[in-house]
């Protein structure tokens, strides 16, 4: 599908570098620049930022919707924009969570839980029929693919297709994938949520997040829980975030091909137990990612034999690679998500391996030393 800009209808590839640049005029700036200003002249159209937004706000949810095809609402983070989710729901909800989810997610549900909030409900991302049936009772379908580390894949199309319950919120968090990757609403979701601290920003150097829809009204009450909860974004990391977004297809599509490769030769590695990966052929997500999705991600999650010990040794010896957290930078990075509080219940020697835009060999070279270097 291509966004119309001017009656003229172009890829999202163009609309990734056209979208957000403010007026066109002569003398105008080709970039909104960073509004510092919290506070405007009264008689205006804006006059606090928290209530009135940004330009440089308004600017990169203007590309990330027309990505999406909706309407953008940013916040100061991926979880808040999660959060603010979660809070338009009603007291007593039920919601339902992927087993393998964001422990950010799982330690939001698990509070609003003790509270009293609402109940929670564990499915495993790959059981179609039980997500199916529970949209008929459900106040929130939260669903997360490709899911975050183990890289199980939905099946949105089918699950989305599904009537809900009146009322109820169907929300996929597209972080892994990005607008490139799936178009969520186009099946039918409400609401796409963004950590833009990842793939959008793309280099490790800001914190902020964004929910998409197509509701007016969604739209609407999202603007204002941030107003209410204070969730804003900060205005440099709206800037870097929108100057970030305008190369994420050249970096989407780069560190695809290298975790494509490196999957590849992962999986006949002697030092490799197991290889996640969807656009591997034997993987088990591979069919469903093929019908729907446009490529299969630069997450790369492998097992290496041995145990916990053998997986953090493999960490500390490459050179290339960093040892962090996170993902979706420029620069390749590594980790042993078990060690992750919350996540201890995932295989002990499982690294999650977040491909990016370096030199494909050098990255094949330096994780091939580490496996071999750490054999026991």
């Amino acid at each position: 599908m291509r966004a119309v800009v001017h009656n003229m209808a172009v890829s999202p590839e163009t609309w990734a570098v056209i979208a957000g640049r403010g007026v066109r005029a002569a003398g105008a700036p080709l970039n909104v620049p960073p509004v510092l200003a919290s506070t405007f002249a009264l008689g205006g159209e804006r006059e606090y930022s928290r209530d009135d937004a940004t330009p440089t706000w308004e600017a990169f949810e203007d590309l990330i919707g027309g990505l999406e095809h909706g309407q953008a609402v940013s916040f100061a983070s991926g979880m808040a924009a999660i959060a603010a989710v979660f809070d338009l729901l009603p007291a007593g909800a039920r919601i339902v969570l992927p087993d393998d989810c964001y422990p950010g997610v799982v330690g939001l549900a698990t509070a609003g839980t003790e509270q009293g909030r609402w109940s929670v409900i564990r499915l495993a991302v790959e059981d179609t029929d039980a997500w199916r049936k529970m949209a008929a009772d459900a106040d929130l379908l939260w669903l997360e693919s490709p899911s975050n580390p183990l890289l199980a894949i939905a099946d949105l199309p089918a699950i989305l297709a599904v009537p809900r319950k009146p009322g109820a919120i169907a929300a996929v968090d597209n972080t892994l994938a990005t607008p490139f990757g799936q178009r969520p609403l186009e099946f039918g979701a409400d609401l796409v949520a963004h950590s833009a601290t990842k793939y959008l920003g793309g280099h490790s150097d800001l914190l902020l997040g964004a929910v998409v829809t197509s509701s007016d009204s969604l739209v609407s009450r999202l603007r204002r829980r941030r107003e209410l909860a204070g969730a804003i974004p900060g205005a440099l990391e709206a800037y870097l975030a929108l100057r970030g977004a305008r190369t994420l297809p050249l970096r989407l599509a780069r560190a695809t091909e290298t975790a494509r490769r490196c999957a590849e030769r992962l999986l006949h590695h002697p030092d490799v137990e197991r290889v996640r990966y969807p656009g591997l052929t034997n993987d088990p997500g591979h069919v469903t990612a093929r019908r729907f999705m446009n490529g299969f991600g630069a997450i790369v999650a492998f097992e290496v034999t041995g145990d916990a010990r053998r997986a953090d040794a493999v960490c500390t010896h490459l050179k290339v690679i960093r040892h962090a957290t996170s993902l979706g930078g420029v620069e390749t990075t590594i980790e042993r998500r078990g060690a992750v509080a919350g996540q201890e219940h995932l295989p002990p020697s499982l690294l999650r391996l977040s491909v990016g835009c370096e030199d494909p060999s050098d990255i094949w070279a330096d994780l091939d030393h580490a496996l071999t270097a750490t054999r026991p």
